[in-house]
């Protein structure tokens, strides 16, 4: 017997829905992010205590050592994952809830009689299938485990029209006949399908991928709460999807891109290619003592955080200079492009980590206005949000791409481990400008000993 009545079940994932509505307000600025998750946690949490409530299940105890299993391996993992490492995570447990819906999706077929649920259960297995074997692609190019140049072979457009072809038929025979048979291949063709699509895409635009195949996990879900007669699967499936849908285009015009030539630039040479040649040609180098005085002396600095920041480890130490420069009466402001990081809001959720300020954290459209009275503006670990290519190089994989206008500025200081290009894998001129000046090392290190530097002025 159902210990909630329909009624019940019926306003409980209701309310669940809400909170999964609240949540994703929350999650639209760093200063509601926390709250946001917590809201989401609970409607997640009410959305599985409803289905245990008004469900018999025939097989409880598999269903709870499923659970603990899953909080076993998810739980140590999402606490020890570096922030560096936190668009791998988030790409990691997407292909996992796009498989899981595929795999639903197959259970589900033995009890399907209806044309069209089947329809919605192929559906949930092709596009949970790609989102599985595109993320995991991700991670690995993320991870540098996989090259983050465009992989292609000839004929690779031959093969994905073909494997499209053979998706169209088999989705057929499993509509047609139900047969599990059909079924699996419909499931391997979609892994293979979700190889074809993100292995010719370009370290730098990974993030946007994950970000599509993100709404891909969500269409799944959504389709699988079709076949299984739960309409919260399908309100918190398509809520997955749009946002993510919304993100995918609003992190493609960032770069100056559509969607479409993301995933198949890499076939016309479009793509962002992740070279890892640097260059020799001379610089103008300084210490930290020279880079110290630079900032000690200016009226108004603007920092300019990448990626590097994040590996370093050093937002701690720069929010720390930042309150150092103030003290002397600086102006300090934080400009934060778009996709900066690996993922959006990446280097806002890693500067709050160092209780910077919200308000010191300025857009690309607010902070390139304030570039040209800047006296200085600091780089850390940043360089295709700067590269000036963007805009003057047409060949450029980033040409087009909106950049934080840096070289407005009087002076410019650049912190890099290496002349090594960015993830995009090109040059900056801007590196070789006479107003640009080099101080190479480990981010963190060299920001603490120009922080020392800066105290002992």
């Amino acid at each position: 017997m159902n210990i909630l009545s329909p009624e019940w079940t019926a306003v409980l994932y209701l309310i669940a829905a809400v909170c999964f509505i609240l949540a994703l307000k929350g999650l639209s600025s760093p200063k509601g992010a926390r709250r946001g998750n917590l809201i989401g946690a609970a409607g997640a949490l009410i959305a599985v205590a409803t289905v245990f409530l008004s469900t018999r299940f025939e097989n409880v105890p598999l269903i709870l050592a499923a659970i603990a299993i899953g909080s076993a391996v998810a739980v140590p993992i999402a606490r020890r994952v570096q922030m560096t490492q936190m668009p791998q995570l988030v790409a990691g447990f997407n292909g996992v809830g796009g498989g899981a819906a595929a795999l639903v999706a197959v259970l589900e077929l033995a009890h399907a009689e209806d044309p069209w649920i089947r329809l919605a259960i192929v559906f949930t297995m092709v596009i949970g299938a790609v989102s599985f074997a595109g993320s995991t692609v991700t991670v690995g190019k993320l991870q540098e485990v996989i090259s983050t140049r465009p992989l292609i072979f000839p004929g690779m457009r031959w093969v994905m029209s073909i494997v499209v072809i053979a998706t169209l038929v088999t989705s057929g025979f499993v509509i047609a006949t139900g047969a599990w048979e059909w079924a699996i291949a419909v499931l391997l063709i979609g892994l293979v399908a979700g190889l074809l699509l993100v292995l010719p895409v370009g370290g730098a635009d990974v993030p946007i991928v994950i970000s599509l195949l993100n709404a891909f996990t969500g269409l799944a879900v959504a389709a699988s709460g079709v076949v299984l007669g739960n309409i919260l699967l399908v309100v918190a499936g398509t809520l997955v999807g749009a946002s993510g849908t919304i993100l995918t285009k609003a992190m493609a015009s960032a770069m100056g891109r559509s969607v479409a030539g993301i995933i198949f630039g890499a076939f016309r040479g479009g793509s962002t290619a992740g070279s890892t040649e640097q260059s020799d040609r001379p610089v103008k180098s300084a210490t930290t003592a020279d880079v110290a005085v630079q900032l000690g002396y200016a009226q108004n600095v603007i920092i300019v955080p990448g990626y590097g920041l994040a590996v370093a480890q050093g937002q701690h130490t720069i929010a720390e200079l930042a309150t150092s420069l103030e003290a002397r009466g600086v102006t300090v402001s934080f400009g934060i492009h778009p996709v900066a990081g690996r993922m959006p809001g990446h280097m806002n959720v890693l500067l709050a980590e160092a209780n910077v300020p919200y308000e010191s954290l300025k857009e690309l459209e607010e902070i390139n206005a304030e570039f040209k009275n800047a006296d200085v503006v600091l780089v850390v670990g940043a360089n295709d949000v700067v590269n000036p290519a963007a805009k003057t190089s047409p060949g450029s994989p980033i040409y087009g791409m909106p950049i934080l206008e840096v070289g407005q500025a009087q002076q410019v200081v650049f912190l890099k481990r290496s002349m090594r290009p960015g993830f995009a894998g090109i040059e900056n001129e801007l590196l070789f400008d006479p107003k640009t000046t080099l101080l190479f090392g480990d981010a963190k290190d060299s920001l603490t000993q120009v922080l020392g530097a800066v105290k002992a002025l």
